[in-house]
């Protein structure tokens, strides 16, 4: 499986090559009712505010790369992490900014079909010049296989799973 044929859920184009696994929202949102996507969130592209009556939830979209050991290409994830208000307010209004460079606290906010999360992962969110979205890096002190598989890599086949699970998700939601 050195390529594999896709449908964008972006531009609903064929692409053939390894896609990006992306999730479309937070996984706090995803939980929500129908009711109260309507009543207390907000989403788009990159961002998503979730306002319930004793918790505000402040998400932004990111990437992550994934080495493959046995693989010249990476793989790559589109994931939501949630942010300080102060953090989300400083990246809403540099969002436009090509020079901004920081970085971020953010926790991870997708949970992953081979790994079992208890809790969240702490990252850090760093922002890229050129309006490139933030790429985020799992705190490394922290004890979880998903921490351990970023830092010591994948295999190419452990990748092509992933990719053909994800496919094979996208297929049954539609």
């Amino acid at each position: 499986m050195d390529s594999t044929k896709f449908i964008c859920e972006c531009c609903g184009e064929q692409h053939e090559g390894w896609p990006a696994l992306t999730y479309i929202s937070p996984d706090a949102y995803s939980r929500l009712s129908e009711v109260d996507k309507e009543e207390i969130a907000v989403i788009d592209e990159d961002f998503c505010v979730i306002k319930s009556p004793d918790h505000v939830g402040r998400f932004i979209r990111c990437v992550l790369f994934q080495k493959v050991n046995d693989h010249c290409e990476d793989l790559e994830y589109g994931f939501w992490v949630s942010l300080s208000e102060k953090s989300f307010q400083d990246y809403l209004d540099n969002f436009d900014n090509e020079e901004h460079e920081t970085e971020y606290f953010g926790w991870l906010n997708n949970a992953m079909q081979d790994y079992t999360f208890s809790e969240s992962v702490p990252t850090t969110v760093v922002t890229q010049k050129g309006n490139c979205r933030p790429v985020i890096f799992p705190h490394k002190d922290y004890d979880h296989p998903f921490v351990k598989d970023f830092y010591e890599g994948i295999t190419k086949a452990e990748a092509e799973k992933r990719i053909q699970d994800m496919i094979n998700t996208s297929e049954q939601n539609a």
